[in-house]
């Protein structure tokens, strides 16, 4: 019975690509190998092999940023299959169908003259080149994010693979900036707002063309421009000069506006202090007017006070001349005789007073009579 392997001779290795790779490997020696394998590894083996046949001949993988389509060559239905297959793994026979990928994720096409700027997984192409209306060229880097919206309609117009590169995006993309771009003049293309406009409009006519193959445009982005070297001087000491203009006229307007400010400002002082007078003015004059308003119903409250009391005066005057005084001024001069002990009158002559004579006494004092 043989070994399971046996070493029968080397094989020297000394190519190019490893003297390369590893300088310092001079000579690599591998040895020859045999194996034997029973009968149920050979099964084995033959199962996988038949699996791994299988699987790289019958099964396709589409991926999560791809489109599958189906091509029938031989058999019922021949031709492009509209269903469009997702991701995952998918059944195909060998010679007679065959499954077409497509990429489903953003594209990019650069026009550029600068390819470190541009994306590396785009497709790059050179600057759009570009004459403008006053009839001055100038060289435009654009980027045009696009994707495939449709991929049976761009696989039976334009074709399988990247042909929507060669033969659909390519092709429209320097026609329609020119047609865009191209109105404006050499000082417009500095107007960012102006290239944003055309940008669009490009989007626009782009999307126009494409539409009916399954493209559809996202974004058409003017990232640099650049003229002829002389055409670029002259634009920018013309552009400086413009500048200069504006900064002085931006600066004369400032003085002007500065003036205003200023002049305003300083009515604005005077106004205020008038209106402060205007307003302590006001305040003397209330205050003088609750001043002269309190005063003045004192006064009244004062003469109300006063006029009582004279009334009150005079009610008592009319009381006392009324019936029944002379007794009662008689009953209080009686009164007032009580705390005398001792009066010395006259008791002969004119003014003689006899305090037996009653009716002299009633004369004395002013008494009247009853019923007078």
């Amino acid at each position: 019975m043989a070994k399971p392997h046996e070493f029968d001779d080397f094989v020297d290795i000394t190519g190019e690509s490893l003297r390369k790779g590893a300088g310092f490997f001079k000579k690599v020696r591998f040895p020859k190998m045999r194996f034997r394998l029973g009968g149920k590894g050979k099964f084995l083996f033959i199962l996988a092999g038949i699996f791994l046949f299988s699987y790289s001949s019958f099964l396709v993988y589409v991926g999560p940023n791809e489109y599958g389509i189906k091509e029938v060559r031989i058999g019922l239905n021949r031709g492009v299959q509209q269903k469009i297959y997702t991701t995952g793994f998918h059944l195909v026979i060998p010679m007679m169908w065959r499954m077409h990928r497509m990429p489903r994720d953003m594209q990019v096409l650069e026009l550029t003259n600068y390819k470190k700027t541009a994306a590396m997984s785009s497709r790059h192409l050179r600057a759009a080149h570009i004459q403008t209306s006053d009839g001055f060229f100038v060289d435009v880097d654009v980027s045009i994010l696009y994707r495939i919206e449709a991929p049976y309609k761009v696989f039976t117009s334009i074709g399988p693979g990247r042909l929507f590169e060669d033969n659909g995006i390519i092709p429209k993309a320097e026609p329609a900036l020119k047609d865009t771009l191209g109105n404006l003049t050499t000082e417009q293309f500095f107007n960012s707002y102006l290239r944003v406009e055309k940008s669009e409009l490009t989007k626009k006519k782009l999307n126009a063309e494409l539409a009916s193959k399954g493209i559809k445009v996202e974004q058409v982005l003017v990232r640099y421009f650049k003229y002829s070297t002389e055409i670029q001087k002259n634009i920018e000491e013309k552009k400086l000069k413009d500048q200069l203009v504006f900064k002085n006229q931006a600066e004369a307007r400032a003085a002007i506006e500065m003036a205003k400010l200023t002049k305003i400002e300083q009515e604005g002082k005077v106004n205020v202090s008038v209106e402060l007078e205007k307003g302590r003015a006001y305040v003397t004059r209330k205050r003088a007017e609750k001043d002269l308003y309190y005063r003045k119903k004192t006064a009244e409250a004062d003469l109300l006070v006063k006029l009582a009391e004279a009334e009150k005066v005079r009610l008592k005057n009319e009381a006392l001349r009324g019936v029944g005084a002379e007794r009662m001024v008689g009953l209080k001069m009686a009164e007032v005789y009580k705390g005398l002990n001792l009066i010395v009158l006259p008791s002969d002559g004119v003014g003689g007073v006899n305090p037996l004579d009653l009716g002299n006494a009633l004369e004395l004092f002013d008494v009247r009579k009853g019923g007078e």
